[in-house]
């Protein structure tokens, strides 16, 4: 069908309503990896029932995740992504016609996201274009790193798709607040471990209003309705979690001390 062999990997855990579609949505793949990171429910039936090869991981991070993909793939090339995304035909026609031409320029391509936040696209606040690294090649591909914003090592030059991937986000605030809740933790560890100086009361005012200006004004984020408003003031609490999170921290390591 195509010239070269892509693998599509995906790190799930607990994600039996969302995985199945995202793995239809790369039917055209050569090999789909799962790396399931603990899964509880029927993520793994659904995963395998849908061709996948399913690689168990309950340890580590998003980067040692990412790299057991690389580790398990067989294609030239792997395409990332998660349970809550598609690719679509456009996408899939592009991603084509880039690795097929007999004279690649790139060794990694940014994919733009449509995030779809309760139901409704996003244009504003930052949300779109979105772009994510997540389809590279296998032999320039280096490592992944980063416990939480992981980030991909690569040879060679960076290029950009038009076609963007369907992301759907965020269904409803209490999901947003489980998620937020689980990682605004590591987050506040990564902050402190990069030696953040001591939280102290201004630093919050300056953290919350830089967010919300950032959010509300620059990236106009009320351009996208109540919806908007409420995802952006959303956005403004969760980076104050994670600073009141650091702060929890640094007094615990002071009482150590």
């Amino acid at each position: 069908m195509h010239k070269f062999n892509i693998t599509v990997c995906i790190i799930a855990k607990d994600e039996e309503d969302q995985i199945g579609e995202a793995l239809r949505s790369v039917d055209w793949v050569n090999e789909k990896i799962v790396v399931d990171t603990g899964s509880t429910d029927k993520t793994v039936n659904i995963a395998k029932s849908n061709n996948a090869k399913v690689v168990h991981f309950n340890v580590g991070s998003f980067d040692e995740w990412r790299n057991k993909g690389i580790e398990e793939s067989s294609g030239d090339w792997i395409l990332y992504i998660d349970a809550d995304e598609r690719i679509t035909f456009e996408l899939k026609k592009e991603i084509l016609e880039k690795i097929s031409d007999k004279k690649v320029k790139y060794s990694a391509y940014a994919i733009p996201r449509r995030n779809f936040i309760f139901g409704k696209e996003f244009k504003y606040g930052g949300e779109y274009p979105d772009y994510q690294i997540r389809l590279l090649n296998k032999e320039k591909l280096k490592a992944w790193k980063g416990k939480l914003h992981e980030s991909p090592q690569f040879d060679g030059g960076l290029g950009y798709l038009n076609q963007p991937m369907i992301h759907l986000k965020h269904n409803n605030i209490e999901d947003m607040v489980v998620k937020t809740n689980k990682w605004s933790e590591i987050e506040a560890e990564l902050i402190y471990l990069n030696g953040h100086p001591k939280m102290v009361g201004w630093r919050f005012v300056r953290i919350i209003l830089t967010e919300a200006i950032d959010r509300l004004i620059k990236k106009q984020g009320f351009r996208d309705g109540v919806e908007g408003v409420i995802y952006s003031i959303y956005q403004v609490w969760s980076k104050f979690l994670t600073y009141a999170k650091l702060w929890e921290l640094q007094l615990r390591k002071e009482e150590i001390k």
